[in-house]
Formats: structure tokens, C-alpha cells, sequence
């Protein structure tokens, strides 16, 4: 009978007997974060890991059985930079946009976090401490603990998209983004897209220097949307 699948948080570094390991999970995700940061996460093998460690890839497997071991000691480690020591204010829209900001530099400063398969549960030590302080925000909030949490995914599913939208802005040529504002302005101009023109006129396009007051004023508008007082 095949065992039951566990997750590595469940399993101890060290085993009861045997000799002590040569290399610590700590360790091996730092490499991988390297590697992940020279060349996007589809840059991190076993191969290239045991190869930067001086051991031998069938060694690794005493530390991470799977893939998806290795990306959630990524994920957790770099997650654990995210500064949780920030005093909460007891304004819930502002503590969780501060909180929102602190996760953009994150996924700015490592943009291999964006491709980071989305499970629901994934969830280590370090991500676990920065979803207890994200409900104690919420902890006066009238709302089920369901409802907190949907509201801290809708948040965080912002924080990955503005992430996306900056990083893109940053790789794109300059003279493309300025094809694509000349094309925007020539759809205002043409007469058979007015409500286009209206949206526009009232609304310009924030500047590329300006996205965090883009990124500010949407993520307050989404919490105030879901009900949140501040």
C-alpha cells in the first residue's frame, strides 16, 4: 500500500537514526533562491543545486522527495522577509495595505515568486506567521473567519498582479509603450468608442513613476469594497 503523501513541514530534517545530514533545508532553498534569481524558477533542478553544494543529485533526495518540496522551502523562506514586526494600527484598510506593499517589494525583488504554481493550502511556517498577522488586522472586523480569509486571497491575488503588470512594465521597450499610448489616444479620438474616450478623459493613465499611488488607491478601494471599515 503507497504511503500518504506528507507535507515537508511534517517530516523532521533529521531522522531518528542515521548519520547527520550534510546539508540543512536552510541551505538548499538559499541556493535555489540563487538560482531561481539568475535564471527564473524554471532554473532550479536538483542537478543544479547538488552541483553548487559539491554533492552528488541523488543526495538531495534525502532532503526534499519532490519538486513541490523544494518550491515551498523557496516560497517560505523568502516569504519569512516580509517584516511581520510592523505594529498593526487597529485600522484594518491601512494595516493591510501597508502589509500589501511590503508583499509587492517582495515579489519586485524576486520575480520567480510570480510563477509559483497557485495552491490554496500552501502554506509553511513563515507564510503561516503571515497569515496570523494578516487576521489580526481583521481581528475586530465583523466578518466570518471564511470571509477573512477570502479577503486576504483577494488581496494577495492583487498584490501578484500589480507585481506582474510592474515587472512586464519594466521589461517592455520604451518605444512600445509609447506605440501603445499613441494607439489608446488614437481609440479616444475615433469617434465610435465614446465610452472609451469618457473613461479616459476622466481617468488618465498613471505615469510609470506613479504605480504605487495606482497600486495604493486600488488596494484601499478594494478593501473598502469588501466591507472593511477604515
Amino acid at each position: 500500500m503507497p504511503e500518504e503523501p506528507t507535507s515537508i513541514w511534517m517530516r523532521p530534517e533529521r531522522g531518528a537514526r542515521g548519520p547527520a545530514p550534510e546539508h540543512s533545508r536552510a541551505q538548499i532553498a538559499a541556493v535555489a533562491i540563487d538560482l531561481a534569481i539568475a535564471g527564473g524558477l524554471a532554473a532550479v533542478s536538483t542537478r543544479q543545486i547538488a552541483k553548487a553544494l559539491g554533492t552528488g543529485p541523488a543526495s538531495l533526495y534525502r532532503y526534499v522527495a519532490t519538486r513541490d518540496d523544494l518550491i515551498d522551502l523557496m516560497h517560505d523562506a523568502v516569504t519569512g522577509e516580509v517584516d511581520l514586526s510592523v505594529p498593526l494600527t487597529g485600522d484594518p484598510v491601512e494595516d493591510l495595505l501597508s502589509l500589501a506593499v511590503r508583499t509587492k517589494d517582495l515579489y519586485l525583488r524576486y520575480p520567480w515568486l510570480l510563477d509559483v504554481p497557485v495552491e490554496r493550502n500552501r502554506l509553511g511556517p513563515r507564510a503561516a506567521d503571515y497569515l496570523e498577522y494578516a487576521l489580526r488586522a481583521l481581528q475586530h472586523v465583523p466578518m466570518t473567519g471564511r470571509q477573512k480569509l477570502e479577503a486576504i486571497s483577494l488581496l494577495n491575488g492583487l498584490v501578484a498582479l500589480f507585481a506582474h503588470i510592474e515587472i512586464q512594465e519594466r521589461r517592455t521597450p520604451t518605444a512600445r509603450q509609447a506605440a501603445q499610448t499613441a494607439y489608446q489616444a488614437q481609440l479616444a479620438a475615433d469617434g465610435r468608442h465614446p465610452l472609451i474616450a469618457d473613461a479616459m478623459a476622466h481617468s488618465p493613465l498613471d505615469p510609470p513613476d506613479n504605480a504605487r499611488q495606482s497600486f495604493e488607491r486600488m488596494t484601499r478601494r478594494l478593501l473598502t469594497g469588501l466591507g472593511l471599515p477604515g
